[in-house]
């Protein structure tokens, strides 16, 4: 099992937030600040910390980490096709690859080698791709799909297309591709005051064991600037009350509706500390409980008073007022009726029947009670005299008197007096009722003393009880309506009764307190009671100490999760079983063939903190640390060597894929890498992007001298988009012959142009090619008149070459010609503003010509030329 399988296998029991970081470093080999705050985010939830954010972990999935390769299989890339939504990438199009040898990617920055490379570092399951693949920034992003690709590959001989979706698994074929790039070089130094070789996938580890500990020394951090504080409550920390043992025992588990409940006093509670406080503030208690009492008496009289008024115009009251008085009316029209047939007599003096009349009869029965003591009036004698008028009563006079008698006592006449007299006796209740309820100044004091709205309460209730006594007088005379009388406010009997019964208890209590033991349990009570209530004044500085214990504790755990040991033993065992001689003779192989001659690796495994490594020992005679004596190139020189180190050793057949491997390295350290990559493409298919056209050219040459298979690719922008291939290479780095080709096929452009009459493009395109044609007699001459004695870009004369070269007098005129005619169009000034005349096509095909006819007889004469040396 490869060390990123096991590491991977290994992750499975690790808490998620270890299993995400893993992902992170096995992706981009670092952790910024953003993932170290998500990756902390998420290790305090996994303890119970709740993200606002709401992050979850992404693991890494087994199919994003690369299967071994398979010993037995040949794996080989053919193409890359069918691409859409990488980049800014044209669509569909397709990008080949040489199944042997070497093929070299070439494209100038910003063609859309990255879009290939990071379809390759995907699909191959290779550790970077913190590069995202991104669609066409000039897309509609609601129309954009995933990227996608098919690669070509030869499996065995075989010929398959393995279908790549960004975010779905690779296909796992391809993990036999092996990719490097300037990321994966970083896996490999360790720039901390020493190099250090890593083993691929070792540096998770290490990196983790960072992680942990940054994480930790933040988690630590926020404790301490979290330790709950007491400051709040201090005070109450010094009694001894069931309030000091609840706050001393303040931790994580502290349940808060427990110190709530503590915290909260009930009404009597209240009013038991009031009183408490009062007594035991006292210096006379006897004296003020015998004023208190004496107030009670005072406040219990009002109230009687209150009551006794409150019950004379009560609602039932007014009912019943209301209906003596309906009676009485009803009754009254009744015996109106009777007398309005009584008084229609005749003979009759006006009024006879009436109530003064009634009242006049009565009168009369009452006097003859003296005047006639021995007679029932009005059965009297007709010589007696009449009570009224005390003249003799004849018969007639008899007969009126007990006519008028028979008509007062009518039973109708008899109701209506009942009636008025009940209606009269109800009324005069009210009317003499006295309603002062007797609150003078001195009481008035006292209550609002007591309690303001009291007071308040209480002389409302003697303004309304006065005004509604007078309302229901004029209700009873018909003044007003009885829905309109005033209505009672709110009764202060009860708030009162509690005054009273309040007051009596205080002067219980100030009665007790003159007993020492009863004392000692007031003040016992006092205690326990006034720390509850100052206890509800800090109950929210006590909240927040218990959730500071509670974050608090739930840190430590996230610290104790974020320890290192485990991560170290196990990159230790990795790290011994790796350290092996095979290793250690391929890096130094690597390193000699790379020609980093003063390097060799010795193996010396350790484990500081997690971080095992082999370390480079510099092999110099004055000795001296790496850190000070490596280059840059030196350190991507090791970086390379590490890389094809492991490629061998891993037994794989499959091919590898290079990006931009000459990142920093000097003119010198490029030529031994092109050796070394080109002796490689001999043992397996070797692929190179690359944006540096003098390293492709040094390629080309290596490659010629062990004569291996050579492609080369050109990519560029086109009107389709990025990554195109052109089917040709750029016209600095083609042969003469293929420079004269391309020449010509221009020609076909500048006829037309001229043909068109299209003046300012026949002259362009003329200078153009001028240009060119300069370039291609300078190439002709290095390639063929000199015979690539000397050539651009390498570092040696070839002098066995010198065998067919000779230049005589008319190759010196002949080129003298062509270059001051091609360097004359091409940088005078006077073409640059259109002064200087274009020549035809016929003339510019003509010059043409003359450096192919050129060329043509140079070759001719070589091989004579050989033959006679």
């Amino acid at each position: 099992m490869s060390i990123l399988r096991e590491i991977h296998a290994w992750s499975q029991k690790l808490p998620k937030w270890q299993q995400d970081a893993i992902r992170r470093l096995y992706g981009m080999r670092g952790i910024n600040p953003d993932d170290l705050n998500d990756l902390y985010a998420l290790a305090k939830v996994e303890v119970g910390i709740e993200d606002p954010e709401d992050r979850k972990p992404v693991v890494l999935e087994e199919a994003d980490v690369p299967t071994p390769p398979v010993p037995t299989r040949l794996v080989q890339l053919a193409a890359i096709k069918g691409v859409s939504n990488v980049n800014a990438l044209a669509e569909g199009i397709s990008l080949p690859f040489a199944p042997t040898g070497l093929t070299v990617v070439y494209g100038e920055n910003g063609a859309g080698k990255s879009g290939y490379a990071r379809i390759l570092k995907h699909a191959c399951r290779a550790r970077d791709k913190g590069e995202a693949i991104l669609p066409d920034v000039r897309k509609n992003p609601e129309q954009v799909q995933r990227a996608k690709a098919v690669l070509e590959a030869l499996v065995d001989g075989a010929s398959k297309e393995f279908h790549w979706e960004d975010r779905k698994a690779a296909p796992e074929p391809l993990s036999d591709i092996a990719i490097f790039d300037t990321r994966c070089a970083q896996a490999y130094i360790d720039n901390q005051g020493d190099y250090a070789y890593e083993p691929y996938g070792l540096d998770i580890l290490q990196n983790l064991v960072t992680v942990c500990n940054r994480l930790k020394q933040q988690a630590t951090a926020e404790k301490r600037s979290n330790a709950p504080s007491d400051a709040g409550y201090a005070s109450l920390l010094d009694q001894g009350t069931a309030v000091r043992k609840a706050l001393a025992a303040i931790s994580g588990k502290t349940k808060k509706d427990e110190i709530e409940t503590l915290a909260s006093l009930s009404r009597e509670e209240v009013e038991k500390l009031d009183r408490l406080t009062k007594t035991l503030a006292e210096t006379d208690p006897k004296k003020k409980a015998q004023s208190l009492r004496q107030l009670a008496t005072r406040i219990e009289g009002l109230k009687n008073r209150i009551k006794d008024a409150v019950e004379t115009v009560s609602d039932q009251k007014l009912a019943e007022l209301q209906s003596l008085i309906d009676a009485s009316n009803k009754a009254k029209s009744a015996a109106d009726l009777a007398g309005r047939v009584f008084r229609k007599t005749p003979g009759q003096l006006p009024g006879t029947g009436g109530e003064e009349w009634k009242m006049l009869f009565e009168a009369a029965r009452e006097f003859s009670r003296v005047s006639h003591p021995e007679q029932e009036f009005p059965d009297l004698p007709e010589e007696a005299l009449c009570p009224l008028c005390q003249t003799e009563l004849n018969v007639e006079g008899v007969g009126n008197l007990k006519r008028f008698d028979a008509f007062v006592q009518e039973q109708v006449e008899k109701d209506a007096k009942e009636a008025r007299d009940k209606a009269a006796e109800a009324y005069k209740v009210i009317k003499g009722a006295r309603l002062e309820l007797e609150i003078d100044k001195a009481l008035a004091e006292q209550l609002s003393e007591i309690s303001k709205p009291l007071e308040e309460s209480c002389q409302a209730m003697k303004k309304s009880l006065t005004k509604r006594q007078k309302d229901l007088l004029k209700a009873s005379a018909g003044e007003v309506a009885w829905e309109d009388v005033e209505a009672l406010p709110e009764d202060p009997q009860h708030a009162l009764l509690d005054v009273i019964t309040s007051l009596r208890r205080d002067a219980d209590a100030l009665d007790s307190s003159v007993d020492e033991e009863a004392k000692a349990k007031m003040v016992s009570d006092h205690r326990e009671l006034e720390a509850r209530q100052k206890l509800g004044e800090v109950k929210l500085a006590v909240f927040e100490a218990i959730d500071k214990h509670v974050l608090c504790d739930k840190l430590q755990a996230c610290i104790d999760g974020m320890g290192t040991t485990g991560i170290s033993m196990k990159s230790t065992r990795l790290s011994k079983e790796q350290a092996t001689d095979e290793l250690l003779d391929a890096l130094n192989d690597e390193l000699k063939k790379l020609k980093v001659h003063n390097l060799q690796v010795a193996m010396r495994p350790e484990s500081p903190g997690g971080k095992t490594q082999f370390k480079l020992t510099l092999q110099t005679p004055g000795g001296g640390a790496p850190s000070d004596v490596l280059s840059e190139g030196e350190q991507r020189a090791i970086a390379l060597a590490s890389f094809l180190a492991e490629v061998r050793l891993s037994k794989g057949k499959g091919g590898v894929v290079f990006d931009d491997p000459v990142s920093s390295l000097d003119h010198r350290r490029r030529w031994e890498v092109a050796s070394r990559l080109a002796a490689e493409a001999l043992e397996r298919q070797v692929i190179v992007f690359t944006h540096d056209i003098y390293f492709l050219c040094i390629l080309e040459q290596k490659v010629g001298e062990l004569n291996t298979n050579f492609e080369k690719r050109y990519i560029c922008k086109t009107p389709a988009g990025f990554g195109v291939d052109s089917g040709e290479l750029p016209f600095e780095v083609v042969s003469s012959g293929q420079r004269i080709s391309g020449l010509n096929a221009q020609m076909v452009g500048i006829r037309k142009a001229h043909k068109d009459g299209d003046e300012g493009e026949h002259r362009r395109l003329t200078k153009e090619v001028y240009g060119k044609l300069r370039l291609a007699w300078e190439r002709t001459v290095e390639e063929v008149l000199l015979n690539g004695v000397v050539q651009r870009f390498t570092e040696g004369v070839y002098t066995q070459k010198l065998k067919r070269v000779l230049v005589e007098d008319d190759d010196f005129r002949a080129i003298e010609a062509g270059m001051t005619k091609s360097s004359k169009f091409e940088h005078d000034p006077a073409a640059m503003v259109g002064q200087l005349p274009v020549p035809d096509p016929d003339e510019l095909a003509e010059d043409i010509k003359a450096l192919a006819d050129w060329r043509k007889a140079v070759l001719a004469r070589q091989s004579a030329v050989a033959s006679n040396r």
